[in-house]
């Protein structure tokens, strides 16, 4: 009997579901899932959903008063959120889940370790344990430090917004867990500064970005796992099979699930541990060079960071709303 593409991606790749939606987790069943302030702003807004939003909000506002204002009870109820939405995701997947850090807190590096303590601390509370969690960081070089700190924690983390080999070199020399290169974005700014339309799936410059940060952590004996991320296309998850992970959206999940025929595995660790790579040594200084060389990481990164942080506002406003609501309601009825 054929087997789908997905199927045959599970026995060579992990693959993680890239949504926050619970009951699309539940049917593709990835091992792995990861979420961003986008992705949970879609599932907030989704009435499956709006139990768990209001109970969160509720449970906010009777922790910090009713003399808190109102943007205390939000920023506190969205980690709550997060650490719902993980919960209810780690009941489904055998893995892990990545919770995010407030975009904001990308260039402060104590600031993010300690908003990692209190999501590490929450999910604690609840009886998960460290392995289960991925602390979702920018990959800025601040950023690398405190999961540098992390680690040794024993905090596992997934850096993220990942676009340039400096990037992923600094990653590996700090010993981060996972770091998360993202193949679609990579390609919408070459499209753009190219004005091309499209490329061919092997050229794609996502895809040979990823391959290039796997063939170089596989050459030099690197722990740091590589999750390709952000995929425009199933032609770009067909060259990258055989990647450590690949986090996928539910609509390319449903591709590769109804497509047969045979997937060749492309990315192999035997293979890059003889290829012809120079090892590149990391420091701060190199980082920032190769960063201010690399126009394309340069502005990828700047962009997704704010990207992120105007989708949390967009959420913060969206639960001060709700938030409002509940609270009238609750005031009608006294």
């Amino acid at each position: 009997m054929p087997k789908s593409f997905l199927d045959q991606l599970r026995t060579m790749t992990v693959v993680v579901a890239d949504t926050g939606d619970i009951n699309a987790i539940k049917k593709f069943q990835p091992q792995d899932a990861t979420t961003n302030p986008s992705l949970i702003t879609s599932a907030a807004q989704m009435p499956q959903y709006q139990e768990i939003v209001d109970a969160t909000l509720l449970e906010a506002r009777k922790e910090l008063g009713e003399a808190a204002p109102p943007t205390e009870v939000v920023s506190l109820a969205f980690d709550r959120l997060a650490i719902a939405f993980g919960m209810g995701i780690l009941e489904i997947i055998s893995g892990r889940v990545s919770t995010e850090v407030d975009a904001r807190l990308s260039y402060n590096t104590e600031a993010t370790i300690a908003k990692a303590h209190y999501l590490i601390s929450r999910y604690e509370a609840h009886g998960l344990t460290r392995d289960r969690v991925l602390i979702k960081i920018a990959a800025t070089w601040e950023g690398i430090k405190a999961a540098e700190a992390l680690e040794k924690e024993g905090i596992h983390c997934n850096l993220t917004l990942l676009f340039g080999m400096h990037q992923a070199i600094a990653c590996a020399e700090a010993g981060v867990k996972l770091i998360s290169p993202f193949v679609g974005r990579i390609l919408d700014w070459h499209k753009k500064e190219t004005g091309r339309d499209s490329y061919p799936a092997p050229e794609d410059p996502g895809v040979l970005s990823v391959a290039r940060i796997y063939n170089y952590y596989k050459k030099f004996g690197y722990q740091t796992e590589i999750m390709g991320a952000s995929f425009r296309n199933m032609g770009e998850i067909v060259e990258l099979a055989g990647c450590d992970l690949l986090t996928i959206s539910p609509p390319l999940l449903d591709e590769l699930q109804q497509t047969e025929g045979e997937l060749v595995r492309k990315l192999d660790p035997a293979i890059a541990s003889h290829a012809d790579i120079a090892k590149i040594p990391m420091d701060k200084a190199t980082f920032e060079a190769m960063h201010a060389s690399d126009r394309m990481a340069a502005e990828k990164l700047d962009e997704g960071i704010k990207s992120f942080s105007k989708a949390l506002e967009t959420l913060e406003e969206l639960l001060k709303d709700r938030l409002a609501k509940l609270e009238e309601v609750t005031l009608s009825s006294v």
